[in-house]
């Protein structure tokens, strides 16, 4: 893994539109405070994106990255190497709404875009 910089003043996670009224829909349904952005060690190519309903945030969360009037995103700062640059998207397949990562950082990716490889 290269050496990366981080720049607390700038975002290291975006959402695209579609993805931030998807998820701003999710965390007012479920009556959460926000989400909780990490990676955990799974999945065909060593890791896997997770997001996870923040009832009550805590240091330990993480820092926040997105906060608007509905959105609160919290990214682990373990998650930090693995997911800085990730654009977070939502596509329509089908008759479903989709999450997909674009992380710059992946060199390789399983078919179904769970899991990732740095």
């Amino acid at each position: 893994m290269s050496v990366m910089t981080f720049d607390p003043t700038k975002p290291s996670v975006t959402l695209s539109d579609s993805a931030r009224t998807f998820l701003s829909q999710k965390i007012e349904n479920k009556q959460a405070d926000g989400l909780c952005f990490s990676v955990k060690k799974s999945g065909c190519n060593g890791f896997r994106y997770v997001l996870d309903f923040i009832d009550q945030p805590s240091t330990e969360a993480g820092l926040v990255v997105i906060n608007d009037d509905k959105l609160k995103l919290y990214i682990t700062e373990e998650a930090l190497p693995y997911v800085n640059g990730t654009e977070i998207d939502c596509v329509t397949e089908g008759l479903n709404q989709v999450i997909k990562f674009i992380n710059p950082n992946s060199s390789t990716e399983c078919g179904c875009g769970e899991s990732f490889g740095i």
